[in-house]
C-alpha cells in the first residue's frame, strides 16, 4: 500500500519491489507477504481497527485503488499501520497524547466496513502507533526525542478504551512504542533499515516507570524518533 493509501497486491514472493509505480507526490507505504486466504487488519488514526480480505484488493496492474473503496474509514483519518491478522497476539496501542493500553489481536476484528473502535481519541489527539507484545519491558519515545523504557505489566490490558499514561511530555506529544525482552536486549531500525542493538545494561538511564518524562535518546537514535518495529 502507497502512502495516500493505494492498495495492490503482487501474485508471487516479490522481493524486488524497485520497479513499482506510484502516482505523483505517492510513494511505498507497507509491504509484507499473505496467502490468497489472509485477513488483514488495518489501525487508523480515529483509533479504529479495520479487517480486509486479502482475496478481495486489486491485483498489481496499474496503481491499484484506494483502501477506501473497501473501507468506511472518516476522510480526516489516516492509516498507522497495515498488517496480516494472524490472530492470539497482543499489541500495545498509544495516542499522540501518550495514553495506550493492551488489546488482544482478536479483540480488533471487526465484521463490517465501519470498522471497529478500540483506542478512544478526539481530534486533534489521534491513534499514533502499534506494536506488538513480546517481552518485558516497553518503550516509548516523543516528537521531544525522550525515551523511556518501562516494565509492561505496569500497562493494563483492556478492549476499549483511552488506556493509561505512557510518557508524561511538556511540549509535543507521542511518536513511537515498542516493547522487547530485557534479557535480549534491545534494537531499532534507522530510516535506511540499518539495525542498532544496545544492552538493558547500556540503557540503564533511561528505564523508569510508566508516565515518567524519559531522557533523551541515545547518539545515533533516528531523526524520524520512530523504532522501526511496528507489528512483527
Amino acid at each position: 500500500m502507497s502512502d495516500k493509501g493505494w492498495v495492490r497486491t503482487l501474485k508471487g514472493q516479490v522481493s524486488d519491489l524497485s520497479g513499482l509505480t506510484f502516482k505523483t507526490d505517492d510513494q511505498l507505504g507497507f509491504t509484507f507477504f499473505a496467502e490468497t486466504t489472509s485477513k488483514l487488519l488495518l489501525f487508523a488514526t480515529n483509533g479504529k481497527f479495520y479487517s480486509l480480505d486479502v482475496a478481495k484488493l486489486p491485483g498489481g496492474r496499474g496503481h491499484g485503488e484506494p483502501i477506501r473503496m473497501f473501507i468506511d474509514m472518516e476522510q480526516d483519518a489516516a492509516i498507522v499501520s497495515l498488517f496480516v491478522n494472524k490472530g492470539g497476539r497482543k499489541f500495545l496501542i498509544a495516542s499522540h497524547e501518550g495514553q495506550g493500553f493492551i488489546v488482544n489481536e482478536d479483540d480488533c476484528v471487526g465484521n463490517t466496513r465501519k470498522g471497529k473502535q478500540v483506542l478512544n481519541v478526539e481530534m486533534p489527539n489521534e491513534a499514533r502507533a502499534i506494536a506488538t507484545v513480546a517481552g518485558d519491558t516497553g518503550a516509548v519515545i516523543g516528537e521531544n526525542r525522550k525515551m523511556l523504557l518501562f516494565p509492561i505489566d505496569q500497562v493494563p490490558e483492556m478492549t476499549r478504551g483511552r488506556g493509561v499514561r505512557l510518557q508524561k511530555y511538556r511540549d509535543g506529544g507521542l511518536s513511537d512504542v515498542a516493547t522487547f525482552d530485557s534479557g535480549e536486549g534491545f534494537t531499532w531500525k534507522d530510516s535506511a533499515g540499518r539495525e542498532f542493538a544496545a544492552t538493558t545494561k547500556e540503557l540503564a538511564e533511561w528505564r523508569g516507570t510508566r508516565a515518567d518524562a524519559g531522557r533523551l535518546a541515545p547518539k545515533g537514535f533516528p531523526k524520524s524518533n520512530k523504532f522501526g518495529r511496528g507489528v512483527e
